[in-house]
């Protein structure tokens, strides 16, 4: 889900084909997910979660020079400073991610969270409409077993030294940005790892 929701935030905006099969791709591993964890080998399930993971990385699902890394990057830092699963990692970072950067484009987070996260649309606010697919992605993520915060997942309180140095890290010292549905300086993964707490 991840691997395409890098692709689907990002400054292109709307395609309308690609977004289509980002979408049903991500609805699809949100309800084949739980059949496979009630059992393991259920065979149907778990062929859709693989096909849909061979599909979220052979560019169908948008193309990946124009996604979004940035939480993937963020959470690298967080795997090599506390040995942390990828999955896990990026459970705790996308929700603090999206909140930060949701106001680039409202529109598009309003999207994901009506076609993906299967929020109501409520017309007259878009932004508590995005919050609240952000807010069903993060219930999702912990309702398979992922962790929500850095201190579920690492098992402590992270010290602000922790986080300075992994923002610094992943800009190189600050020289160079990360994402491009918002452009990160050290700073913004200062303040996604600080949200992420």
């Amino acid at each position: 889900m991840m691997h395409t929701m890098e692709r689907y935030f990002n400054p292109d905006g709307d395609m309308t084909i690609t977004d289509a099969i980002a979408e049903a791709l991500m609805r699809t591993m949100k309800q084949c997910v739980f059949e496979v964890l009630k059992n393991p080998e259920d065979y149907r399930n778990r062929a859709q979660i693989m096909w849909a993971g061979s599909l979220a990385h052979n560019d169908v699902t948008g193309n990946r020079s124009n996604g979004d890394w940035a939480t993937h990057q963020i959470e690298h830092e967080l795997s090599a400073m506390f040995d942390v699963t990828h999955g896990a990692g990026l459970a705790v970072v996308w929700p603090s991610w999206a909140r930060y950067v949701m106001k680039e484009n409202v529109s598009r987070f309003v999207r994901f969270a009506v076609n993906v996260a299967g929020v109501e649309n409520d017309y007259t606010d878009p932004e508590a409409t995005a919050l609240r697919g952000i807010a069903a992605i993060e219930r999702f993520y912990h309702a398979i077993g992922m962790p929500n915060s850095i201190h579920e997942l690492i098992g402590r309180d992270i010290t602000d030294a922790e986080i300075d140095e992994m923002a610094r890290k992943c800009t190189r010292g600050g020289t160079i940005t990360q994402g491009k549905f918002k452009v990160l300086k050290t700073e913004d993964i200062a303040a996604i790892y600080r949200m992420a707490r």
